[in-house]
């Protein structure tokens, strides 16, 4: 893959790209690589969350500072910057839909359901509302041209990959998609940001959600469902009391730490939480091992793959040998920290295939 490569045919200079800009210096590199293509290059960045909040902080996205750096980028560009507010679209679309899943006792991954609303669903509208012919973003994810049409493939730079968060991209998105920045290590990204004078250059990544100013996820979701922070008992297995906690939002399925519980033959872990009963389930870590999983929303870009495909069930996991019978994928070896809202995608190589939303697992001892 070519350097910065937009993928619009010999003639760019006659083509529109709209970019995705964040603020930060991914999306800032991809907007400068688009003017070096000759095409007409305009900026759009979402405004997802109240301004007055973020008014100040370094490190998010999509708003305050970090829309105030899109415009400057696209001003020294040269280029035209719109902002659109989508604040409303993004509470109802993530931020209710984070709080609710951790209230059903799940783990929810907010940046995969950012890209499948408003990041990639409304961009895509107000794209092709200005014209353009593609819609560019920062992410580290690689577009190819396979013979049956565009593929998603992983970054080269392995650190950086955002492939996992991307499972959800339809074929109609990835047909409109470019991903300049796949075939680039960061630092080259950061050395283009300082070589062309860009003021994000040094910019740091973003961390954590956004919408989560302090990184105190338990603090949100308790101020937008009260209820979540009801106590309740932790048990073990058998159903025997061990302690007690403070609410079912402040755990998640393979946690160790903050259960409070002493005078146990060996460590203990979350293994499950019933929020119906209000209760955090634990036992040792052998418990934690998953055979298989059933999986929801299942999206599939893989064409007629027949073959083997491993599966990443966490963002910072390496993917496994697994297999995908119906809506179930079975793992070739049990598998740790496989938590029901987490999503399970699948890779052939290099290559997503696509993936699904975790529902509910099953246990290794279970399946054998």
């Amino acid at each position: 893959m070519i350097e910065g490569e937009f993928q619009l045919g010999a003639d760019a200079g006659a083509k529109r790209i709209v970019v995705a800009m964040s603020g930060g210096v991914d999306s800032s590199v991809v907007a400068a690589l688009a003017v070096r293509t000759g095409a007409e290059v305009i900026g759009v960045t979402l405004q997802l969350y109240d301004h007055g909040e973020a008014v100040g902080r370094a490190g998010s996205c999509c708003a305050g500072r970090d829309i105030r750096d899109a415009r400057a980028v696209c001003d020294r560009l040269g280029i035209a910057h719109y902002v659109f507010d989508h604040e409303s679209s993004f509470r109802d679309q993530v931020i209710d839909d984070f709080a609710d899943e951790y209230l059903a006792g799940r783990t929810p991954i907010p940046c995969i359901k950012c890209n499948m609303g408003p990041k990639f669903t409304d961009l895509f509208k107000l794209a092709r509302d200005l014209g353009a012919d593609c819609l560019a973003t920062g992410h580290y994810v690689r577009r190819v041209e396979g013979s049956a049409g565009a593929e998603l493939h992983r970054a080269i730079d392995p650190a950086r990959d955002q492939s996992y968060f991307l499972f959800a991209t339809t074929t109609a998105q990835l047909d409109y998609l470019r991903f300049p920045l796949g075939g680039m290590e960061k630092a080259r990204v950061r050395e283009i940001a300082a070589e062309i004078g860009l003021g994000v250059a040094a910019k740091p990544d973003s961390q954590d959600i956004c919408f989560v100013p302090d990184g105190n996820y338990a603090a949100l979701v308790k101020k937008l469902r009260p209820e979540a922070d009801t106590s309740g008992d932790i048990v073990d297995e058998a159903g025997r009391v061990l302690g007690q906690h403070r609410g079912l939002i402040h755990f998640t399925v393979g946690q160790r730490k903050g259960l409070e519980i002493g005078g146990t033959p060996e460590p203990l872990y979350v293994i499950r939480l019933e929020p119906a009963e209000r209760r955090v389930i634990v036992g040792p870590k052998r418990a934690l091992a998953v055979g298989a999983a059933r999986l929801t929303g299942i999206n599939w870009i893989g064409g007629d793959h027949q073959g083997p495909v491993t599966a990443k069930v966490r963002s910072l996991a390496k993917p496994v040998p697994a297999r995908l019978e119906d809506d179930y994928i079975l793992f070739d070896a049990p598998e740790y920290g496989v938590a029901p809202g987490q999503a399970a995608v699948l890779y052939a190589g290099e290559r997503v295939l696509g993936g699904g939303w975790i529902a509910e697992t099953q246990r290794a001892l279970q399946i054998a």
